[in-house]
């Protein structure tokens, strides 16, 4: 039949047509299918030209009874279906914009038609009221020759219209991804770390993907509630794509809604929901990041989809204790350390079998320096599972501080990095715990590096690349990276302690001081004192230096001493023999302190001494 049209209800734009009575969308005369939530979306940017209409309106106006979930994902299909019927690009829109996370906006003109009726193109015999039309006394070759015009002109538009759709930007490969906090819906703010831990557990498979490029969670969690845009966020990650999504648990269900945006364009790329029992919440994460990897067009081999696919059922309890773990371990302060330690243990109580809680158990004592239990920990986590890149991390880190053994950090470390190439923190402490010890000065700064790019925001591993440049006797370096560090976090006090020793380095002793001074409110007075002595040796301040060392041994009496700090500020008075006797104490205490040895300038005066090189000697290193 004829398409109807009246003024009044047909909104020219471009070479389309939409007839917004009967719902139905026309390109040169032709028909284009339109599905209704798409068309009703299309006809209200249309209403608007120019202006930005907002998700909330849409929802309000076609979405009034749907969930959040459910709206959020219709819309972002509805929208790619007016994309795909209009031949039109997120990332190079010409007529539908993206704009950030607020709405769409119609960029084209539109004007009402005239109540001209356009032929719909069919193959059939011509509708009655059309026949009427030609029933006029024909001239043969006039209407072959309309037609033959008609008909190449039409094969000229159809060409332009496959030239045009071939020549339009596609979605680049997608190299490197970062998975922003899911969203706690269950309205109970206690349930935090069940989101938080779903996150991390979705990072941790993505993370096994070949040739992408997987955020840390130390990184993303900073956006957990932002109201900053979807481009605004990758290009503070330097990111192509972002993982964004929902969690809700209802009775013993667990229900995750995620979707895949296409970062530069805020272009929604995929998006699903998934519920399964709490039991199999590992298989439910599995499957997620299979799909997302199928959406970023990475090809996996039978081991690699083997590997993503592994998964077993676990008991919910034991899951949730985890969780928990990981919730408070994730704080990094020593009360959540402690707390962590609780909830594993807890949940080694209840499944002896279960390798992740060990695994756990070994990072919290890990950073709480308790090596020989974090040792331990990490042993039983590989043997019920060699695959976990975690416990390989912390025996890595472990070796060398238990037993000096340098080949066994080594292979902890090559073998983590194979399980888990995203893990920020393998290559972190790959690079303090083995490579910089061992005199591997550039591959050191290199692992540092990528754990940069791996988790850009940490204060902590920017803290100690700068750190580690200053070993390296590269000053300048180090200040950029150690202010960049205070640019994260300004409270954070070991890039104080490194910046100052920096300025002492380049005898900028104002600039020292003052970043000194800085950490006086986070530290125990001893523990200040001892450091204002070691800044007063290296200016030549002998006497006050001496002075506030006694004070500190005092104040540190029935206490932990860090042996090797003592040493340096012996060293910076020029008392070898001190030197020595302090040093010789950190020898025997494993103290870390002792695999920095060859760096520090202010041992330069001592090396020679046989009693230096034998130190570094039995460490397992070389002067």
């Amino acid at each position: 039949m004829v398409r109807p049209a009246s003024q009044s209800q047909v909104i020219q734009f471009a070479d389309f047509e939409a007839d917004l009575r009967s719902g139905e969308l026309y390109q040169d005369g032709r028909r284009i299918k339109v599905q209704e939530r798409p068309f009703k979306i299309l006809s209200i940017l249309l209403e608007s030209p120019g202006e930005v209409v907002t998700r909330e309106e849409l929802r309000r106006r076609i979405w009034p009874a749907d969930t959040f979930v459910d709206f959020d994902h219709s819309l972002a299909v509805a929208v790619n279906k007016i994309r795909e019927a209009l031949g039109d690009s997120a990332e190079a829109p010409r007529l539908i914009e993206t704009v950030g996370r607020r709405g769409y906006r119609f960029l084209g003109s539109s004007a009402r038609a005239q109540a001209v009726p356009i032929l719909p193109k069919t193959e059939g015999p011509l509708p009655p009221s059309v026949a009427a039309q030609s029933s006029a006394p024909r001239a043969g070759w006039r209407t072959v020759a309309l037609v033959t015009v008609a008909l190449l002109a039409l094969a000229v538009w159809g060409s332009l219209q496959i030239h045009r759709r071939r020549s339009m930007p596609s979605v680049p490969r997608i190299l490197s991804l970062a998975v922003l906090p899911l969203e706690n819906l269950s309205g109970d703010s206690t349930q935090d770390y069940f989101s938080d831990g779903m996150t991390d557990e979705l990072i941790t498979d993505l993370a096994k993907l070949p040739s992408v490029r997987v955020i840390s969670r130390t990184s993303t969690a900073q956006y957990k509630g932002t109201r900053k845009t979807i481009p605004q966020i990758a290009r503070e990650l330097n990111v192509d794509a972002l993982v964004e999504g929902t969690v809700v648990r209802l009775g013993n269900r667990v229900r995750i809604r995620a979707q895949l945006i296409y970062a530069p364009a805020d272009q929604h790329l995929w998006a699903e929901a998934y519920e399964r029992d709490e039991k199999d919440v590992l298989a439910l994460q599995a499957s997620l990041a299979q799909e997302i990897a199928r959406n970023i067009r990475l090809e996996l081999t039978t081991t690699q989809q083997a590997s993503l696919a592994a998964s077993h059922s676990v008991d919910p309890q034991v899951h949730e204790l985890y969780l928990k773990g990981r919730y408070f371990w994730n704080k990094r302060d020593l009360a959540g350390l402690h707390k962590a330690v609780d909830y594993f243990q807890e949940a080694i109580t209840k499944d002896p079998n279960y390798a992740e809680a060990y695994a756990g158990l070994a990072d919290s004592y890990g950073l709480l320096g308790m090596m020989p239990a974090a040792k331990m920990a990490a042993e039983k986590a590989l043997e019920l599972n060699s695959d976990l890149a975690e416990a390989q991390t912390s025996l890595g880190l472990i070796a060398p501080f238990v037993d000096w053994n340098w080949a066994e950090s080594r292979k902890h470390f090559e073998r983590a990095l194979i399980l888990n190439p995203n893990y920020a923190t393998a290559h972190h402490w790959y690079a303090e715990a083995y490579l910089m010890p061992t005199g591997q000065v550039e591959d050191a700064l290199a692992e540092l590096h990528t754990a940069q790019t791996l988790d850009p925001l940490s204060p902590m591993i920017t803290t100690d690349l700068g750190k580690d440049l200053y070993l390296a006797r590269r000053y300048d370096e180090a200040v950029i990276q150690l202010q960049r560090a205070l640019e994260l976090d300004p409270n954070f006090v070991s890039a104080h302690n490194w910046l100052s020793d920096t300025y002492l380095e380049k005898q900028m002793y104002a600039e020292a001081g003052a970043e000194l001074e800085k950490t006086k409110p986070f530290k125990e007075e001893r523990v200040y004192i001892r450091q204002t002595a070691y800044l007063h040796a290296r200016m030549g301040k002998r006497v006050e230096a001496r002075r506030e060392l006694a004070r500190s041994l005092e104040l540190s009496q029935g206490k932990e001493v860090s042996l090797g700090a003592v040493a340096l500020v012996y060293a910076a008075l020029g008392d070898r023999e001190k030197t020595f006797s302090w040093l010789e104490r950190a020898c025997t205490a494993k103290s870390s302190f002792i695999t920095t040895l060859k760096f520090w300038s202010v041992f330069d005066p001592i090396r020679s001494d046989a009693r230096f090189t034998d130190l570094v000697r039995r460490v397992g290193l070389h002067n």
